[in-house]
């Protein structure tokens, strides 16, 4: 347990951002699954619209340090080419 007003302030400051961080990742998830979810059920147009909401997020999220740049464009670049896939 922290000692030193500086640590238990680190402490407070650790819990709060972990929070904050928790929940923007699980909202990241649920776009994402939106996406794939449109996908498997081979609805093109939501599909394209779900990616459209999903994209900024993820590059919101990397530039933000919530997840790596290259993670975020790797998901994306992934999520294009299945929606390009549907016929």
């Amino acid at each position: 347990m922290a000692t030193h007003k500086s640590a238990e302030k680190r402490n407070r400051q650790n819990k709060k951002n972990r929070q904050r961080n928790v929940a923007a990742k699980s909202t990241l998830k649920t776009k994402i699954k939106a996406v794939i979810n449109s996908v498997e059920s081979k609805d093109k147009e939501n599909s394209i619209k779900a990616l459209k909401v999903a994209t900024p997020s993820l590059a919101k999220a990397a530039s933000k340090g919530l997840i790596h740049k290259k993670n975020a464009s790797r998901k994306i670049s992934r999520l294009t080419k299945k929606i390009n896939a549907l016929q």
